[in-house]
């Protein structure tokens, strides 16, 4: 995606929906890139034995997907200026090659002073709404 200009948007613009797998080995690697091995990311005995369904994916790994979208939209990595969400659900991530989606999409609520806008975020897993409250400000050229 190559990013988009404070003047070519309105309210109610429409972000590019888009998809990101995530599989075991992604956890894997978030896990050595963040310092969080929590064992319910990539042990499936111990995630099930705390009554989870299987391993799931860290939360803060969730939202880098819908950040990894903000950031694609706008051109720019440096471009997202506040980002907030709360977990409304895991992402469980089964042992395969085809690991799980974290389906993304967003929808600009404001235009503010500076070029800003804030962007509303959706982000689905299985069907389910994996982030709530998720709200973000990104500046544009």
């Amino acid at each position: 995606m190559t990013g988009v200009s404070y003047d070519s948007v309105e309210k109610g613009t429409a972000l590019p929906q888009r998809s990101y797998r995530v599989t075991r080995l992604d956890l894997v690697k978030y896990a050595g890139a963040s310092g969080d091995f929590n064992v319910i990311h990539w042990n499936e005995r111990i995630a099930r034995s705390v009554g989870l369904p299987t391993v799931i994916a860290h939360g803060m790994y969730t939202m880098a997907q819908a950040g990894k979208l903000l950031t694609e939209w706008a051109g720019d990595p440096g471009a997202v200026t506040d980002f907030g969400v709360r977990f409304s659900a895991m992402v469980p991530v089964p042992d395969d090659d085809a690991g799980a989606t974290i389906e993304i999409s967003g929808k600009v609520l404001d235009k503010l002073e500076g070029n800003q806008v804030t962007v509303d975020i959706v982000a689905r897993a299985d069907g389910a709404k994996v982030l709530t409250r998720a709200r973000a400000t990104v500046r544009l050229p």
